[in-house]
């Protein structure tokens, strides 16, 4: 024991000191101080008090021993009995550490003076030690110097150590003082004198980092912080204190010293919000004034003071959901006129409303529940400040004190809790339980004044749901409210039933056309006017379903609103009665008779009243006589008729110009659409028309079977086989026409944007001259120096004014792709450009532009001076290449500058004398003459060793090489290149050669120690030294990609940049749960079965970027890898490389914070280049300073940007110790403007119960690199009531600031030269886009996971094509963009005003994002798309990680359709808006599915003509008749593939940025990896999750994993996933096509089939073989063999409780059918099966042993046989467990029956006609049989169970599921005997560097393997 305690005791100590054995490398030690728990409610003082404790243990142990005691008295006062989560396991192991042998003894009495003495002493010890003043007063020196010295990193460095030192001082002075209060204030004098007391409170004073604060030190005195000198925040600040309208505070309110008393003091008091609301919330209101007031421009004065304007603004954007509800209602606001409102009132209500959002928790997706809540406390505000003394409101007085959260908000929430609890996990109908929009919308009537204040919890609205007893066990609950989500394709009809209408009123109108050969008879007119009962009967329809939809919500609606459904409901009833009715008799009576002539002119009048409303409602200038008309009594009475008045949807149509473009763009397309359908399409309208009159006159056509309706009924069936995919196709067509025009349209749009003009590096090469001007027209503030410049004409000038500003940004650029290991050293110093600031007359270009150049100059010059060609020919040639003559003008003006710098006297004067001939004869013409220019390589010569020579370091022997080397150059220019006219300068001459006869010309040489002039020197040896062209620099793709896509960016349209100071703020906002942080050295080692580990594989897919990172480390790119991890450093390095590589949140992180650097670097360059700081930049040359360590800069970049990380079990990885955690605390220790938001648990026993309580926690790292909580706000209850990652937002959204959000994932990436445009982005807020102001900008994406395999190519292309071309039609013209869940920056106060950035209601809000999107459009707001900047996008990798996310995305988008915003949408959209959004949406997904069921209904009419045999009957007459018509609609090719057309939009988009010949290679290259099978098996993925979502629903949130896919996925793995979704459709088609092929009749023979069959056949082999296709190592013998006995394993595992699906077959079928869940599931299920029956019933009677006979009995038989073959299934499946004792009479009735049925299928072939085809017939009819069976039995499941029959059923589902899967498994063993298609495969998945390294590798392996043995 006493071994245990000393073990414990060191572990503990090791902690202490920060000795961890594991974790992660870099992570500072957490000690025992990280692991304080939450249940602690001081936990913060005791961390500090720790921390210090292990910061000073080496130092004196004593000293630390003091500190422990001190914490644990401190836990112990805080918890005594130890009750909270880990207190005891906290205590004990701190009773460890101070049990030790320094310690006291135990039982021994305590003397505190001892202590309160040796503290005071370490005190001045480590006071003197680390010498604090002098520190204090060496940091402010270098603040006040360090923008001019260049020392910011020194300040920097000195800033953090006196953190560090005050913070432990301030810990020592709290401690000594807590002492202190044990004994007599006396002795306490005693022990610390006045003057060591003084010290430690101005200590004391001095740590302002010790009050927690997030980034404006609001509650603390800072000197670090510049952000607290902006006037800006000065005013904001003052703008919120006390004034003398407001009641006096009571005495009992405290306000700390730093800062005085403010409104939300006085909110505090009243209502009693938390603390940590009230402090997030106050920075965040000074932070929004601030931010609004900077825009407005500088404030000057000692006291600025706000700008009315900012004010104004602030408050009309918070508040203006407020203001739009009490004008809906009708309400009168709090206030009875805004305009009067003083600055101090308007900041006072803005303060409340965020108050009250700040802690309003879940409720805060309520956003008109807030209104409510503002409203009512609004008005107890009003009646608080007639009062002298502020009190406490009615509302929020609790039991405990004062309390908003207590007495408001928790009562909501615990009833949205029970609702929700209520849901079943998702799986109760949406009906039987209330969303978050139901509660919500319960505020959108004045009937919520019920309610009443403070709430009246016996209202219905608070009553939680119930369950009745009785027979039916039906729930109550309180009814929704508006909207019921039934479960229903209906919902496809109830929101778009304009779209139907109108398509079927125009097929019913062209079909009536066609079948009157085209020609408008009286007859035609006639049966053309059948077109009006037809709309009447739709829009009855619709009004049925307006009653039948909103069943569940009749007691909860407004009166209006179901008055309005009756009324439709009663309206269409009559009209289409009246209407139908007239129709008849007109067509009973003709054309002449009176009831025809009223039918028209009812028609006529009604088809005009609704055009006229339709043009009053939907038309912009017809809707604004509308509006002006809306106080007209009849006009509201249309209004209210044609469509639904709700507080959202109002106004949402579009100004005049954008309705004709989306007008236009529709017309377009419908007239292609239509004429397709009528003329085109030899399948569709026109062409069918004879062949059904011929059909429908046919009689005693010839069945093969028993016929119960075609044959007496005209050959209905027959009809309808023929007519049912033309109509499917109809109906889908219209996204076909929709991807080619918005594919078109998007290329034109792009190429109007200039996309894609620059899309090479040679591209970059010749444009780059460029870049300087566009760049400072595009990303540079304004600067007057330069319009000075541009107006007055002087080009060279402006030029390189440009450069010189350009110069830093592009730089910073190139280096951070260094960082990035993209680029090499080399690259590096060839890509840099000059800062163009020194003494040149020239810009200098990069060295990448220039490399080379001198040399092909001199070479042509040698050319000219041979071929005898003039001067102005010779400059001619140089000139035809740009670069080359800036190389040749730089050398030239570089060499004068250098060596006239470094030369005097006479030395400087021959450089004079020498330039000057040269000028003189380039004047003269004479230049050919006098220069000897095959000499020239002798003059390069002599400059590069004089170059090399003065770039070196200055000593005497390099001095006086140097002047030997200029020696040299003199004799070679003189002797053998220059012939020098001395007779000019004469005197000149002679002084000089008087000098060099005395051997002084070039002896006064002063050596180039100027950085610039070093610089210059540099630059000029490597234009004189590089001969190798640096035309493919950069080398990287990646690189290459990113330059090319910035500098085209700058040539594209982009609002202006304003300054930082002035630019809107912004946060980025990114979710995180428990995905990948950083790779872990294990998990970058980890080999799979092949032997491939990740590290490995990033090795070989990133060959050229691993080079680099080795030397960027300094290690040998040979280096073996055990070299790596001997360096800690090297193996964080290593880790951080290949997790930038991969889906982590390091990568994101190091992305976003890019956006800061960006700031800084920009904030820092205005600031030097403001005009009273030009010139002193201009003398220190600062452009390459380390601008992050500048206070002001950092300070603004703050002030501007933040970014927050919800991770939101951080503190439950934190409390387990997972590395997650640990990697989450490295990463905020390298970003210090990170901040992570998490849930923090506590779990307590209050009065003796548990007790949970759940808090939103904002962290960041302190000065030591621990978490430092900034605020703590606690919520009403467990947050996650819905979705996961909105709750997960929104919980956390209270702790981002500015005008704008950006959402980000935890998968996405970004690039500083994208950051460096973030601010025009935001402009975009400001920028005319259409009738509404934008709410949220949409952004482009890059997929940077296209290269890891071809499935990621895939994805990346149709992701690209999406995200660019896609929505940027979908912005403009069509204007029904939405947000999908890309990286969009939201209008930020817009969107927390009105319910945040996504949806959370279970299931139904599962795809959160795209409903942020519906929200916002129907809230008014305008969502946009910009493509001049983008950010990098992670996508899935894998087959089954890709299945996984379509099905999720599918499964979402089915839970769309049954929602209220599609509802919404669909019906308040005009017509061609709505066909926008329709097909955009969710017209997408039921179009594909269309596809799907367009080719089942093919081939089902097609097997019908085959089995029934009336299509070779038609076919026969036909023949006899020589009948094209009907010979072509019998044998209609079948080649619809909507895919082909889908292709389009990829194609255009790969042309438009890649050039048409790329874009060529690249398809082909697709083509042949089989991009078409990936593509067909997507279709069948996405149809599948839709269409079951909205049969059974089932959708849910499928985690992919985002990690790199090198393992092989076994059989078992990949059938478990796809075999109800892909196997079972694609061998139901499979078997159609066998049917037609075994029975059909087929003009065309083999080759008609084929033509026929072959698309068909192509998606079943694609639906059943693409996932081993697509699968690593799918093709190995050995893996097969392995394969298939796990995947046997687990077929006949029987399993039980606790076994999962991946185990058993048992438990997976089990988990299959958990979607069949209600009554009406069951009947859909059932209704489908019922197609499999008819393979039986036509295979019976082609069998010989039926021929000739269509007797019934002949079905009935084989029913009988199939039921004999049940029985022999149920006795086959006998359990011999369940019959232990009857073994062996068990095998003898198995035996027997076996030998039976043998012997009765002999007799049966010998005895009749039963033939062995008849065998295999029967097989057709009787599987297909037997599924249909199967899908009913498991579709009632609970009644089989009570039949007893389930046992029999499993078994029979076994057997099939062991069918199928041969049936799969069998081709692929054939195709894994043959190397060369395993070797094709690894080819076709992953790109050739993988490739060849795989194959090495295993080579490699079994060499290994051999000699190990």
């Amino acid at each position: 024991m006493a071994r245990a305690e000393a073990n414990w005791e060191r572990l503990v100590r090791a902690a202490l000191r920060g000795e961890r054995m594991g974790g992660g490398y870099g992570v500072p030690a957490s000690g025992i101080a990280g692991n304080v728990p939450t249940s602690l409610g001081n936990n913060t003082h005791i961390d500090e008090v720790l921390r210090a404790a292990d910061e000073i243990q080496d130092e004196d142990p004593t000293v630390a021993r003091i500190l422990c005691e001190h914490a644990y008295a401190l836990a112990q006062n805080l918890d005594p009995n130890s009750e909270g989560r880990g207190v005891l396991q906290f205590k004990t192991g701190l009773m460890s550490v101070i049990r030790q042998k320094l310690a006291k003894r135990e039982g021994g009495a305590i003397d505190r003076s001892q202590d309160i003495a040796k503290l005071q002493e370490f005190y001045k010890l480590y006071r003197e030690k680390h010498k604090v003043d002098e520190l204090c007063e060496d940091e402010m020196k270098l603040r006040e110097s360090a923008v001019f010295s260049g020392n910011l990193g020194e300040l920097e460095r000195k800033t953090l150590k006196r953190k560090k030192v005050l913070a432990t001082l301030k810990v020592l002075w709290s401690v000594i003082e807590d002492i202190t209060r044990e004994i007599s204030p006396e002795d306490a004098d005693k022990l610390i004198s006045p003057e060591m007391k003084k010290v430690m409170q101005k200590d004391a004073a001095r740590t302002e980092d010790v009050v927690a604060y997030n980034i404006i030190p609001l509650d603390a005195v800072s000197t670090t912080n510049a952000i607290v000198t902006f006037p800006e925040v000065r005013a904001a600040i003052s703008a919120l204190q006390y004034h003398r309208d407001l009641p006096r505070l009571p005495g009992n309110i405290s306000v700390p010293d730093a800062r005085n008393s403010d409104m939300l003091d006085l909110l505090h008091c009243v209502f009693g919000f938390q603390k940590g609301n009230v402090s997030n919330q106050r920075e965040h209101i000074v932070h929004l004034l601030a931010n609004e007031q900077s825009r407005l421009g500088k404030l000057s004065g000692n006291e600025p003071k706000i700008d009315e304007g900012a004010v104004h603004v602030v408050f009309s954007k918070s508040l203006d959901n407020y203001m739009k509800w009490c004008s809906y209602l009708p309400l009168r606001p709090v206030w009875n006129n805004a305009e009067s409102l003083t600055k101090e009132k308007k900041l006072l209500y803005v303060c409340l409303y965020y108050l009250i959002w700040g802690e309003a928790g879940n409720i805060r997706f309520l956003p008109e529940c807030l209104c409510y809540i503002f409203h009512h406390l609004a008005r107890e505000l009003e009646e608080t400040m007639r009062k002298q003394i502020a009190e406490p409101a009615e509302s929020c007085i609790s039991n405990d004190g004062v309390s908003f959260l207590d007495q408001v908000i928790s009562p909501l929430y615990e009833i949205i809790a029970a609702e929700a609890a209520n849901n079943n996990n998702g799986r109760a109908a949406h009906s039987a339980w209330r969303n978050y929009d139901d509660f919500n919308e319960f505020f959108w009537s004045l009937k919520c004044f019920q309610l009443g204040w403070p709430w009246k919890l016996s209202s219905p609205f608070f009553s939680k749901p119930t369950r009745k007893e009785g027979l039916l066990h039906r729930p109550h609950h309180y009814g929704k409210t508006s909207f019921v989500e039934h479960r229903t394709f209906l919902h496809l009809y109830h929101s778009f039933h304009r779209l139907w209408m109108f398509l079927i009123m125009m097929f019913q109108g062209l079909t009536i056309i066609a079948f009157n050969k085209g020609s408008f008879k009286t007859k035609t007119v006639l049966e053309l006017l059948s077109l009006g009962p037809t709309y009447v009967v739709m829009k009855f329809i619709e009004s049925v379903l307006d009653i039948l939809m909103m069943y569940g919500a009749y007691s909860t609606s407004r009166r209006s609103a179901i008055t309005r459904v009756i009324w439709r409901f009663c309206w269409f009833t009559m009209a289409s009665l009246v209407i139908c009715y007239l129709y008849i008799k007109a067509l009973q009576d003709g054309a002449q008779s009176a009831p025809f002539k009223i039918y028209v002119v009812v028609i006529s009048a009604y088809a005009g009243f609704k055009i006229i409303v339709s043009l009053l409602m939907s038309v912009p200038c017809c809707r604004g006589v509308t509006n002006a008309c809306y106080s007209w009594s009849f006009i509201r009475l249309i209004q209210w008729m044609h469509q639904e008045h709700n507080y959202v949807g109002r106004g949402m149509h579009e100004r005049p110009l954008d309705y004709i473009q989306y007008v236009a763009f529709w017309l377009v397309i419908l007239a292609a659409k239509f004429s397709f359908t009528y003329f085109l399409q030899e399948s569709l309208i026109k062409p069918l028309v004879e062949p059904t009159q011929l059909i429908i006159s046919f009689r005693d056509l010839q069945y093969q079977w028993h016929d119960f309706f075609s044959k007496n009924n005209h050959n209905a069936f027959t009809i309808l086989s023929l007519w049912a995919p033309v109509v499917s196709i109809y109906l889908l067509d219209i996204h076909v026409f929709y991807t080619i025009m918005s594919a078109i349209v998007g290329f034109l749009l792009g190429a109007r944007e200039r996309l894609g003009e620059i899309r090479s590096v040679e591209a970059v090469h010749r444009f780059f001259e460029k870049f300087p001007e566009a760049f400072m027209d595009k990303l540079h503030v304004p600067v007057p120096k330069r319009k000075q410049l541009l107006s007055s004409g002087q080009l060279p000038e402006l030029n390189k004014f440009d450069a010189s500003r350009f110069a830093p940004f592009w730089n910073e650029i190139v280096k951070n792709l260094r960082e990035e290991d993209y680029i090499n050293n080399t690259e590096l110093e060839l890509l840099l450009m000059p800062k163009n600031k020194g003494g040149l007359p020239i810009v200098q270009w990069p060295l990448f532009l220039l490399a080379s150049k001198v040399f092909l100059a001199k070479d042509i010059a040698v050319d000219c001076k041979d071929s005898q060609d003039s001067q102005d020919e010779l400059w001619l040639r140089i000139s035809k290449d740009e670069y080359m003559q800036y190389a040749v003008e730089e050398c030239f003006h570089t060499i004068y500058h250098i060596l006239t710098s470094i030369l005097d006297k006479e030395g400087h004067l021959w450089v004079q004398r020498i330039y000057g001939g040269i000028r003189e004869s380039i004047a003269k013409k004479n230049i050919q003459s006098d220069i000897h220019f095959s000499k020239l390589p002798n003059v390069i010569a002599k400059l590069v060793a004089v170059a090399g020579i003065l770039k070196e370091a200055e000593s005497a022997d390099m001095k006086k090489g140097a002047v030997n080397a200029i020696q040299d150059l003199y004799e070679v220019v003189h002797h053998e290149v220059l012939s020098v006219d001395m007779s000019g300068n004469i005197d000149d001459w002679s002084q000089i050669n008087r000098a060099r006869a005395e051997g002084r010309l070039f002896s006064n040489l002063k050596w180039p120690n100027d950085p610039g002039l070093k610089d210059l020197i540099k630059r000029l040896h490597s234009l004189l030294t590089i001969k190798e062209s640096a035309a493919n620099v950069p080398k990287n793709l990646e690189a290459c990609r990113r330059l090319e896509f910035f500098t085209n960016s700058l040539f594209m349209r982009m609002p202006l940049a304003r300054p930082v100071s002035e630019m809107l703020s912004f946060s980025v906002f990114t979710p995180y749960y428990s995905e990948t942080v950083l790779y872990s050295i294990a998990e970058l080692q980890k080999r799979n079965e092949d032997g491939i580990s990740t590290l490995f594989y990033l090795q070989k897919i990133y060959p050229d970027e691993w080079k680099n990172f080795l030397t960027r480390i300094n290690r040998d790119e040979n280096a073996a890898e055990s070299e790596l991890f001997s360096s800690a450093n090297d193996i964080l390095e290593l880790r951080l490389w290949a997790s930038y590589r991969g889906q982590t949140l390091a990568r994101t992180v190091r992305g976003m914070m890019y956006y800061r650097k960006a700031l800084m670097l920009q904030s820092y360059l205005e600031r030097m280049h403001s005009e009273d700081l030009e010139s002193a930049f201009d003398m220190a040359g600062l452009a390459d300073t380390h601008f992050e360590y500048s206070p002001e800069a950092r300070a603004q970049a703050d002030l501007k940007f933040t970014y927050v990380v919800t991770c939101q079990i951080y503190g439950l990885q934190k409390g387990e110790g997972k590395q997650e955690a640990a990697d989450i605390a490295l990463l905020m220790q390298r970003n210090e403007a990170l901040r992570i938001a998490y849930i923090d648990v506590v779990e307590s026993i209050k009065n003796g119960k548990p007790s949970t309580e759940y808090y939103s926690k904002l962290v960041k790292a302190d000065i030591h690199g621990k978490d430092k909580e900034i605020y703590s706000v606690k919520l009403p209850g467990n947050p996650k009531l819905g979705e996961g990652k909105p709750e997960n937002q929104n919980h956390a959204v209270i702790f981002t600031r500015g005008n704008a959000v950006q959402t980000i994932d935890m998968n996405q990436d970004n690039y500083f030269e994208e950051a460096l445009k973030m601010r025009n982005l935001l402009e975009e807020f400001s920028q005319d886009h259409g009738k509404f102001k934008p709410s949220i900008l949409g952004v482009r994406e890059h997929v940077f996971t296209g290269s890891v395999s071809s499935l990621a190519s895939f994805m990346s292309s149709q992701e690209t094509s999406f995200v660019t071309l896609g929505q940027r039609v979908l912005s403009n013209p069509l204007k029904v963009r939405m947000h999908y869940g890309h990286p969009d920056v939201f209008d930020r106060i817009f969107h927390i005003t009105r319910g945040g950035i996504s949806k959370a209601s279970r299931i139904i809000n599962i795809s959160e994002d795209i409903f942020a999107g519906f929200n916002s459009t129907l809230r008014q707001g305008n969502i946009t798309h910009h493509e001049y900047i983008q950010v990098g996008k992670g996508r899935d990798v894998g087959l089954n990680q890709i299945a996984l996310f379509e099905g999720k995305v599918a499964g979402g988008n089915g839970e769309q359709v049954l929602s209220r915003d599609i509802y919404r949408l669909g019906q308040l959209f005009d017509f061609f808006r709505m066909l926008s959004f329709y097909v955009t949406t969710i017209g997408f997904y039921f179009c594909t599915m269309l596809t799907v069921l367009t080719v089942y209904i093919f081939l089902y009419g097609k097997t019908y003509l085959a089995l029934s045999g009336v299509g070779e009957s038609i076919q026969n007459r036909a023949d006899i008749m020589q009948n094209k018509a009907l010979t072509v609609a019998l044998n209609t090719q079948f080649l619809f593939q909507i895919g082909v057309f889908t292709a389009i939009p990829m194609i255009l988009g790969l042309i438009l940025e890649a050039g048409v010949l790329t874009a060529f290679v690249n398809f082909i290259t697709m083509q042949f990896q089989l991009c078409s099978v990936f593509f067909t098996f997507s279709l069948g993925t996405r149809t599948h999750y839709f269409g079951r979502t909205i049969l059974h629903g089932g959708a849910k949130y499928r985690a992919t994993g985002r990690g790199f896919v090198v393992r092989h996925i076994k059989f078992a793995e990949n059938y478990r996933l796809y075999s109800r979704s892909h196997f079972v459709k694609g061998l139901e088609v499979a078997l159609l096509l066998v049917i037609f092929l075994a029975y059909g009749f087929n003009d065309g023979g083999a080759i008609g089939y084929i033509l026929l069959s072959i698309s068909s056949w192509f998606m079943a082999l694609s639906w059943l073989f693409a996932p081993y296709v697509f699968n690593p190592s799918g093709f190995e013998w050995q893996k097969v063999v392995e394969d298939f006995r796990d995947w046997t394993n687990w077929l006949f595992y029987r399993g039980g409780i606790g076994v999962k699906g991946e185990e058993s077959w048992e438990a997976w079928w089990d988990e299959e059918l958990g979607h069949i869940q209600t009554f009406r599931g069951r009947i859909l299920e059932t209704i489908l099966s019922l197609r499999f029956f008819i393979f039986q019933y036509g295979v019976v009677y082609h069998m010989d042993a039926s021929e000739p006979s269509t007797a019934l009995l002949v079905y009935w038989v084989s029913w009988a046989v199939l039921g004999g073959l049940f029985v022999l299934l149920m006795v086959f499946s006998l359990n011999p467990k369940a019959m232990v004792h009857f073994q062996l009479l068990l095998r003898l009735v198995k035996s027997i029956a076996l030998l039976v049925v043998l012997a009765g299928l002999i007799v049966a072939i010998v005895s009749t006609r039963l033939s062995f085809t008849d065998v295999l017939a029967s097989i057709l009819a009787y599987v297909p049989t037997g599924w249909g069976i199967l899908s009913i039995a498991v579709a009632w499941k609970p009644i089989v169970k009570r039949l007893g029959l389930w046992k029999t059923v499993r078994s029979l589902g076994r057997l099939y599921d062991a069918g199928m899967g041969m049936i799969i498994f069998v081709p692929i063993a054939i195709c894994s005997w043959f190397p060369f298609i395993s070797t094709f495969q690894t080819r076709l998945l992953f790109n050739q560097a993988f490739s060849r390294g795989l194959e090495i590798s295993l080579i490699l392996a079994g060499q290994d393997q051999n000699t190990g043995a």
